[in-house]
Formats: structure tokens, C-alpha cells, sequence
């Protein structure tokens, strides 16, 4: 009886597979990619755990085991680095997770197509502006001498010119706004389409019973997009260690080192710059390994509070 069903079963996933082949030819390229990108370099961890010197293989030359390990331990840069990537990436998960969240919920509430459009496009927009020239962008709008806001500052308040982007004081809130700027819009699209699904029935059947806009999102909207609420967290918690590098770079000064020194830019700077490639690489499995750590805790707890995770 097993076996028949067996046959069975693997009858009906041929004739599946016959049938939607294109949706899985769709998929090669992306498995391709995490493959060859992903997956792939990961064997170069083994440089963690082996001295690397330049001009005698890829792989290293020597077994040391954890001694790199031990180093970044015993580093006060790594220290730092670690401090100021945590710091800065809570700040954002805080400020930043929120936002998008509300901003659907309100562009949802829009009832004029058009200017709903408008909002949804202008929102968007920011998303696909290279990083390089937000920060350019940035650098013409902060600037001590031409800047529009130090103009601003000095001709309405008779204030004098600050350099906002060599500033230590201003660099986590210029990174924290840069962000809501630039991703709220493009991360509202997955709230937006799990607002969409939500059932128009439980809306009049709460219209009906008095409920006013306000207690429809509170007791309707927000908890029927709550598992993907939860998602979105467990994946921002995962990426606390992973900071955007090139806009923490582009906006890297030696006077705002202190604070804009994070984790990614500590390994840039040990493997690239310094060609210590055993030493970064040790850096960086670390962080991912706190990441793996981070997801599976934050996963764990999610499924405890609400039932909802990613696996």
C-alpha cells in the first residue's frame, strides 16, 4: 500500500512539474546567484583558521587554529568598531522598522487614486538613487560654506557654519535619517501588499458595530499583518551586524572615526587596505556567526509570543 502511494505521489509531482516547468526554470538564475555568491565564498572562511600570505595560495600556508580570533579579542579597534556597529544599527531598527509600517497604513487610508499614486511613486523614487550620489547629494546640502541649511541657519538665526558630515555629534542621526529617506517608501510595499489581503469583510463588519478608522487599524490591520511584521523584524534583527558599508564608508572622516568606525569597515580596512586577508576574514565570521545567532534567537522568540517566523 505504501509503495502505490509512493508511485502515486511521484506521478502527481512529475505531472506538477510538466506543467509549471517554466516557474521553475524562472528559478535557476536566482539559485545561481546565491550558488556562486553566496554559498561559494563561504569556503574562503578556512582563511580564518589558516595564515595567509601573499603569492603562496589561495587556501593559506599554515594551520594557526584561533589565533586570530584571540587578536580581534584582544583588539580595542574591533572593540569599537563592535560597539559603534550595534549602536548605530539599533538606533536604526528603532526609528527605521516603525516608520514604513505606519507609512503604509496611512497611504492605505488614501482614498484619492491619484494623489495616492503620487505619494507611492515620490516614496519610491529614493530607493533607486545610487548611494554614492545621496551622499553626494548630502555632502551639497550639509556643506559649511555653500549648504542650503547652514544658509538657513545663518541668515535666520545668525548661527555659524557647521561641518555636519565631519561632525561625530551629527553622524549617527545624518545615517538614521538617510535611511528613513531612502528605504521607508520601498520598504512600505511589503506592508502595503499584506494590507491588501487583509479580507474587506472584517472592515464592514467593524464599520457596522461602530468602530471608528482608528480601532479598525488597531484591532484588524495591525494584527492581520502581524506575522509579516514579525518576518521583517527577525530579518532586521539578523542584519544588525550588517550595516550598509558603502554609505558608512562614503560618509567615513578621520574626525568622526570614533563613532563611524563600524565592523564592515574595520574589515575593509584590515583585509583591503592592510592585505591582512586572515585576520579580516576572522572579523567577518565572527559577525556572521553573531548574525546566525541573532536570527535563530529572535526567530525562537517570535514563535513563543506570537505564533509566527520565519522557519
Amino acid at each position: 500500500m505504501k509503495a502505490k502511494n509512493d508511485t502515486v505521489n511521484t506521478i502527481s509531482t512529475k505531472k506538477y512539474f510538466t506543467r509549471y516547468w517554466q516557474l521553475y526554470l524562472m528559478l535557476v538564475l536566482p539559485l545561481l546567484y546565491f550558488l556562486v555568491f553566496k554559498y561559494a565564498p563561504m569556503v574562503g572562511n578556512v582563511l580564518a583558521f589558516r595564515r595567509y600570505r601573499p603569492g603562496m595560495g589561495a587556501w593559506g600556508t599554515e594551520w594557526v587554529g584561533l589565533q586570530y580570533f584571540k587578536r580581534f579579542f584582544e583588539d580595542p579597534a574591533f572593540w569599537r568598531a563592535f560597539r559603534n556597529t550595534l549602536v548605530l544599527s539599533l538606533l536604526n531598527l528603532i526609528v527605521n522598522f516603525p516608520i514604513p509600517i505606519l507609512f503604509a497604513i496611512l497611504v492605505n487610508e488614501v482614498r484619492h487614486l491619484a494623489f495616492k499614486k503620487v505619494v507611492q511613486t515620490v516614496s519610491y523614487m529614493p530607493r533607486f538613487i545610487s548611494t554614492v550620489v545621496v551622499i553626494a547629494i548630502l555632502g551639497e546640502l550639509l556643506s559649511p560654506s555653500s549648504g542650503i541649511i547652514n544658509l538657513l541657519r545663518e541668515r535666520l538665526f545668525g548661527l555659524d557654519a557647521i561641518y555636519f558630515m565631519n561632525d561625530s555629534k551629527y553622524f549617527r542621526l545624518i545615517y538614521v535619517l538617510v535611511d528613513t529617506w531612502q528605504y521607508t517608501g520601498w520598504t512600505a510595499i511589503i506592508y502595503l501588499a499584506a494590507i491588501t489581503g487583509i479580507p474587506a469583510d472584517l472592515y464592514e463588519a467593524a464599520t457596522i458595530d461602530g468602530a471608528n478608522k482608528g480601532q479598525q487599524i488597531i484591532y484588524i490591520t495591525i494584527p492581520s499583518i502581524m506575522p509579516t511584521i514579525m518576518v521583517m523584524l527577525i530579518l532586521n534583527v539578523g542584519r544588525l551586524l550588517s550595516l550598509g558599508f558603502e554609505k558608512v564608508l562614503l560618509m567615513y572622516t578621520p574626525d568622526n572615526s570614533m563613532v563611524s568606525d563600524i565592523i564592515d569597515t574595520l574589515v575593509y580596512r584590515t583585509g583591503l587596505a592592510n592585505q591582512n586577508y586572515s585576520y579580516a576574514t576572522a572579523i567577518g565570521l565572527f559577525s556572521g556567526l553573531i548574525g546566525i545567532v541573532l536570527v535563530a534567537g529572535s526567530n525562537s522568540l517570535s514563535k513563543r509570543l506570537t505564533g509566527d517566523g520565519i522557519y
